[in-house]
């Protein structure tokens, strides 16, 4: 499959289907879980498409699917937006909340690239976020700002679905897409002349 070269997305505009999987894929939404979700999300797209921000998508998600619960995993440099954001969803969930940091384990203790000459310099701890998330029982888990790699090991190995409410980009202003509308980051990403030697 190559659908980001495709002109014509009829399977968006035709229901047409490409890969004569239609009914096997199909199949995928019989688990309870994932149609609870399909169908929140299709009933949220419907009643609010282009009417809501995300937090408050989140917040309407999640009670129509009947989540009780629900986790925080932020980046340190993100405690701000994180406090902000569970302000706004305490009053319909609970919620946990696990910093990056947690658990204070040092970069010495795996001999991992450090960015400044301290000893005591804390890894980021995804594994130990997504333990935290998992062991209080948290039944969907939001993520603010992770790192490239971090936050893939936090989705891995939480327990409860997992949705990105901030992306970490630290030169666009946690916005990625913006390299993506930019011609000069265009340019630049394609000549590689931003990225080391041996890359």
């Amino acid at each position: 499959m190559d659908c980001a070269r495709c002109k014509t997305l009829d399977c968006y505009t035709k229901a047409k289907d490409c890969t004569g999987r239609k009914e096997e894929i199909a199949g995928l939404y019989k688990d309870r879980e994932e149609l609870a979700i399909m169908e929140a999300a299709a009933a949220l797209e419907a009643e609010g498409s282009m009417m809501l921000p995300r937090v408050q998508e989140v917040i309407l998600l999640g009670k129509k699917i009947g989540y009780r619960h629900l986790g925080l995993a932020f980046c340190a440099g993100l405690h701000r937006e994180a406090r902000l954001l569970q302000e706004l969803l305490r009053p319909h969930f609970e919620i946990t909340s696990a910093c990056c940091k947690v658990c204070g384990i040092t970069k010495e203790d795996f001999t991992l690239p450090k960015l400044r000459d301290n000893p005591n310099e804390v890894i980021c701890n995804p594994l130990g976020q997504a333990d935290i998330l998992n062991c209080a029982g948290t039944e969907l888990n939001l993520l603010l700002g992770l790192c490239l790699g971090h936050d893939m090991l936090f989705t891995r190995h939480s327990s409860a679905p997992v949705s990105t409410v901030i992306v970490k980009d630290r030169v666009l202003a946690n916005n990625p897409a913006g390299a993506l509308y930019s011609p000069y980051w265009m340019r630049m990403i394609k000549e590689n002349s931003l990225i080391g030697k041996g890359e």
